[in-house]
């Protein structure tokens, strides 16, 4: 598993620093730190994160045998 956080588009809202604490940190009032390559135990976890971010910042990719590809709390998105 793999995330990626658009920090251009994150605002420090910080809803998704305590669903994963073990992932995301707040660094002062809107620097957020995060760990790219989180232990798959933390899946849930960091799904949930991202459900909650209000601005969509937070891209979560799993690896497949065809390639990465991204997932929401439900399942692989839907490729278009």
């Amino acid at each position: 598993m793999r995330i990626v956080v658009d920090l251009n588009r994150c605002q420090g809202y910080a809803q998704c620093v305590p669903l994963a604490p073990d992932v995301l940190e707040l660094l002062g009032e809107e620097a957020l730190a995060y760990d790219p390559n989180p232990d798959d135990a933390q899946r849930q976890r960091v799904l949930r994160a991202a459900a909650a971010c209000p601005v969509q910042a937070i891209v979560v990719e799993t690896y497949t045998p065809d390639g990465p590809e991204p997932v929401t709390p439900d399942g692989p998105e839907p490729v278009a």
